[in-house]
C-alpha cells in the first residue's frame, strides 16, 4: 500500500453507537434569542445526562476575524451544553498564540478538551486521541467530504486521524474594481502577470500600489505558497521528500520568486517587509491597495467601517502562471483535536463536533460567509434556522450557492454575485504540503516562514533568487529530517 492510500482502519465503538442513532427519531431543541433551530444528533450515544451531569467540556479555539461568529458559537455550544446538563466553556485566544498554548496544555497534561487548530495539528498526532470514528460517521451521515479534507487532517504515515476539520475559508483575491476599470481591465486580473503589469500602471497613474506582503504573517505564508505552486513548484513532493531545490522544480521556484521581485519592485513599497496579518485588509480599506491575497473578511469589515470602499471590492479566485497553473491554499481550516488528556470526555466532545457540523448552515451564516463547509451533502435543517429561508436550498451547496450569487449581508445598492466567482473554489483550493498531505514537516516550514523569507530576501537584494531559493530548500531539508526521524512523515530521498 502507498504510504499515502487513505487508511482509516476499522470502526471503532463510538462510530458503531454513533452508526445507530443516525436512523433514530431526530429530536430539536429551539432556542431564544434568534439562535433558532439547534439540532441534536438524534437519540444520544448512552443516556446524556446520566453520562454528563455535572461535567464541564472546555472548548478553545481562535477569536474569529468575523465576531459576529464568536457571539453566536458561544450561545450555540451553552444551549447545547444546558440542553444535556453540560457546563461548556468556550475561550477564545488570538490565532497566532494557539500553537504555543496548545503545546504548553500538551507538556501539562491538563486544558482544554476541544482545541481548534489549523494545519499546525499534525505536530500534535502523537499527543491527541484518535477520530476515525467520527470522520468515518460524518462520512456516513453528511456524504462526501471535501477532498483537501482528508490531506489537512489523516496523517497517512502512521494511518492516524489526529483530527476532524468541520470547515475552512476560501482564499481569495481582492481588488478594487474602480482602479482596475481605469486601468482596462474591470473584472480586474486573471494573470499573475496581468497583476504585474497593470498593477504597475495602477501605481503609476493612480499612486495606489498591490498589497502583497512579504513578511512573517499568515497571508505572506499563503500567497508566497500560491505563487509558487502556479509556476508549477512545490516544497514537497507526494511522498514527503522536500523538491524545492532540486532539478525542474528548482528552476521553476527560481522563476517564481523572480517574479515576486520584479513585482515588489514594480507594483509595491518598503512597508510589505513589516506588515502583520491585518495590513493587507487595513490597506484595501484605507484605499491603498488596488489588489490583495485574503479571505472575504477585509470587505466584510469594510461594509462595518467603509461602505463606499466595501461597494468598490470584487474577487478573484487564484491568479493563473506561466504555463495555466492557478492554485491557493485553504486560507485557515478549522482542525478540532481532543488531547490525550481529555480521554474522560472524549465521547462528549465528539457528540459536540457532530453537533456543529450537522448544523454548519449556522456556522456559515453566523460567520457572514467567511466558513465554508467540509461537507456540502450536509441536508440543511428545517423549521426556523436564524437567518432567511432561502427557496430550494436542500443541501449546503445549494445554500452556499445561493448565498454567493445573492449575498444577505450585502449593503443596499450594492452589486449582486460579487461572491460568484469562488463558487468554484473546491475546483482551486488545496493544501500545506501540495501535492502530498499535510504533515507536521511542512507545517513547521509554514510556521517559521521560510517561503515568505525566501521572497523577501531576494527582493530587498540580500540575496539572488537562487541563492534565495537553494537557503530555502536547505532549511526545509532539516525539518524534515527531524520530523522523518520521529517518524511522522514519509519519504527519505536525500
Amino acid at each position: 500500500m502507498s504510504p499515502h492510500t487513505l487508511d482509516p482502519g476499522p470502526d471503532r465503538p463510538l462510530a458503531s453507537r454513533l452508526a445507530a442513532r443516525h436512523d433514530a427519531t431526530r429530536r430539536r431543541i429551539l432556542q431564544a434569542g434568534g439562535l433558532a433551530g439547534l439540532a441534536a444528533i438524534g437519540a444520544p450515544l448512552i443516556p446524556l445526562r446520566a453520562l454528563a451531569a455535572g461535567k464541564t467540556l472546555k472548548i478553545l479555539q481562535w477569536s474569529h476575524f468575523v465576531p459576529t461568529y464568536d457571539t453566536w458559537f458561544d450561545a450555540f455550544a451553552k444551549a447545547w451544553g444546558e440542553a444535556h446538563g453540560v457546563q461548556v466553556v468556550v475561550d477564545h485566544i488570538n490565532i497566532g498564540d494557539l500553537v504555543t498554548t496548545t503545546t504548553s496544555e500538551m507538556s501539562a497534561g491538563s486544558g482544554h478538551d476541544i482545541i481548534e487548530l489549523g494545519p499546525e495539528a499534525a505536530q500534535f498526532t502523537p499527543n491527541v486521541l484518535d477520530m476515525a470514528d467520527i470522520n468515518q460517521q460524518a462520512a456516513k451521515q453528511f456524504g462526501k467530504v471535501f477532498g483537501v479534507i482528508p490531506r489537512i487532517s489523516y496523517n497517512p504515515v502512521v494511518k492516524s486521524w489526529y483530527a476532524f476539520c468541520h470547515g475552512w475559508t476560501i482564499d481569495c483575491g481582492d481588488y478594487r474594481r474602480s482602479l482596475w476599470e481605469k486601468a482596462g481591465l474591470a473584472n480586474g486580473p486573471d494573470t499573475w502577470m496581468q497583476l504585474l503589469e497593470i498593477g504597475e500602471k495602477i501605481r503609476k497613474d493612480q499612486g495606489v500600489q498591490v498589497g502583497i506582503g512579504m513578511s512573517q504573517e499568515l497571508d505572506s505564508n499563503m500567497v508566497a505558497r500560491s505563487v509558487l505552486w502556479s509556476w508549477g513548484a512545490s516544497v514537497q513532493d507526494e511522498d514527503d521528500n522536500v523538491i524545492l531545490g532540486d532539478g525542474e522544480n528548482r528552476t521553476r521556484a527560481i522563476e517564481a520568486v523572480k517574479y515576486m521581485v520584479d513585482l515588489y519592485h514594480r507594483t509595491m513599497t518598503p512597508a510589505v517587509f513589516a506588515w502583520n496579518a491585518a495590513s493587507n485588509n487595513q490597506d484595501l480599506i484605507a484605499g491603498k491597495a488596488s489588489y490583495i491575497v485574503n479571505s472575504i473578511s477585509a470587505y466584510r469589515s469594510a461594509q462595518q467601517t467603509k461602505p463606499d470602499i466595501a461597494k468598490d471590492v470584487f474577487f478573484t479566485g487564484p491568479l493563473a502562471g506561466p504555463r495555466g497553473d492557478r492554485w491557493a491554499n485553504v486560507h485557515v481550516l478549522y482542525n478540532y483535536i481532543i488531547p490525550k488528556f481529555a480521554k474522560a470526555r472524549e465521547d462528549l466532545a465528539k457528540q459536540f463536533v457532530l453537533h456543529l457540523t450537522e448544523n454548519y448552515d449556522q456556522a456559515m451564516y453566523h460567520s457572514k460567509l467567511y466558513n465554508t463547509p467540509s461537507y456540502f451533502d450536509t441536508t440543511v435543517p428545517t423549521g426556523d434556522r436564524g437567518y432567511p429561508a432561502v427557496q430550494g436550498a436542500q443541501t449546503l451547496k445549494n445554500l452556499n450557492d445561493a448565498w454567493f450569487a445573492k449575498d444577505p449581508f450585502r449593503l443596499d445598492g450594492e452589486a449582486e454575485g460579487k461572491l460568484q466567482p469562488l463558487t468554484s473554489a473546491t475546483e482551486w483550493t488545496t493544501n500545506l504540503g501540495h501535492p502530498g498531505y499535510s504533515n507536521p514537516a511542512v507545517g513547521e516550514v509554514f510556521n517559521t516562514f521560510i517561503l515568505p523569507n525566501m521572497m523577501a530576501k531576494a527582493a530587498r537584494g540580500d540575496l539572488t533568487p537562487e541563492q534565495a531559493v537553494d537557503e530555502a530548500a536547505g532549511q526545509a531539508k532539516s525539518i524534515y529530517a527531524q520530523w522523518r526521524g520521529r517518524g511522522l512523515i514519509g519519504g527519505g530521498k536525500a
